[in-house]
């Protein structure tokens, strides 16, 4: 759809294609409740989702803030780096590769892949002011798969529907880790927050993800308490402060169902995210609550990351091959995968029930 004629309504839901952030292609779509920043040259990420009538910014936003890959020069070709130089937040797709560096069927890749530092081609299906939908399609570099991402809004919702779809080109199956990198932050998150998941087991990394961490490694237990390397409890449904001084990364797998919710009780606002717990077997939990010393957090950082994933842990395609959580897709074939996400209206923690039923 061209945008030298489209309807700039002020009513209903809306959207527009013809925006650039810092030289980006970005669409704006939004309605009375919520407005959402899609970055369409690069990897289609959702860099901002604000709830309009708390004026609160759901999506953690780093430090530098979104780059434009185009007017930087990489200073190293360090796998991790180039990826988390130009990482500003929100939420990416990452497809096939998600986690750190290491070979993917002989192509080198760094940490998360290469769909998020390239332009998607965009193209806006259905504009009215009861519906607005946009298309989002994006292909790996370095591997045959190609991504399509429909995101879709209703004007008295306010959250949006994903419906994406990942085909495999080429003519030998293939293991993926599909990855929905979800970091939750800005003016949202704080130690008044509580988290709440299905009934499911927890998992912690196998070693410290930094040397700020906290988590006892290896540990196996029953949502919500894990365990701290002192021996003392941790419960998971409180959110730390930026004060907690912690990097770590946890895992949560046999979900009874497939959905996950996050409310500021301050706020009296809930962030939810519903998921097929059928392909995403797992949530990693990236807890960075003001920890990471060093490159690139420096301490600076304090985000929540609620991530749907194929796989477990963040070691990438080789090592969720070796522990038997890569998702095989063959030839030819599409995987297809529906998500809601977004504010829930007067969402109860009581019943942990999900908040999109």
């Amino acid at each position: 759809m061209g945008t030298n004629y489209q309807d700039e309504r002020s009513h209903g839901v809306r959207v527009s294609d013809a925006w650039k952030f810092r030289g980006l292609k970005t669409v704006v779509l939004e309605n009375k409740h919520i407005r959402v920043e899609i970055i369409s040259d690069k990897g289609a990420d959702i860099s901002s989702f604000v709830h309009k009538s708390t004026d609160t910014e759901l999506m953690f936003k780093t430090p530098w803030g979104l780059r434009n890959p185009k007017n930087n020069v990489p200073p190293s070709g360090d796998g991790a780096s180039v990826w988390l130089d130009y990482y500003e937040g929100g939420w990416q797709t990452v497809v096939p590769h998600g986690g750190y560096p290491s070979k993917y069927y002989g192509a080198d890749f760094g940490i998360h892949g290469d769909v998020n530092n390239i332009p998607w081609d965009t193209k806006i299906i259905e504009d009215t002011s009861k519906k607005c939908t946009v298309e989002f399609i994006g292909r790996s570099l370095r591997s045959p798969f190609e991504i399509k991402r429909v995101i879709s809004l209703n004007e008295n919702d306010s959250f949006i529907e994903i419906n994406q779809e990942v085909k495999n080109f080429a003519e030998e199956d293939l293991n993926i880790v599909w990855l929905e990198h979800i970091a939750i932050g800005g003016s949202f998150l704080s130690q008044n927050c509580t988290l709440t998941v299905p009934d499911c087991t927890i998992l912690t990394h196998p070693e410290d993800a930094d040397k700020s961490s906290k988590l006892k490694p290896n540990f196996k237990g029953n949502w919500p308490y894990a365990e701290y390397k002192d021996g003392s409890k941790n419960d998971f449904r409180k959110i730390p402060g930026k004060d907690d001084r912690s990097l770590d990364m946890a895992y949560f797998t046999n979900l009874s169902d497939g959905w996950y919710a996050v409310t500021n009780n301050d706020l009296n606002i809930t962030w939810g995210v519903e998921f097929p717990k059928d392909l995403f077997r797992y949530i990693w939990y990236w807890r960075n609550f003001g920890g990471g010393y060093g490159y690139p957090w420096y301490g600076r950082c304090y985000n929540a990351g609620l991530e749907p994933c194929t796989s477990w842990h963040n070691g990438g395609v080789e090592q969720a091959e070796n522990n038997g959580s890569a998702h095989n897709v063959k030839s030819g074939e599409i995987i297809k995968a529906k998500i809601k996400a977004g504010i829930i209206q007067d969402y109860s923690q009581k019943n942990s029930e999900n908040p999109f039923v």
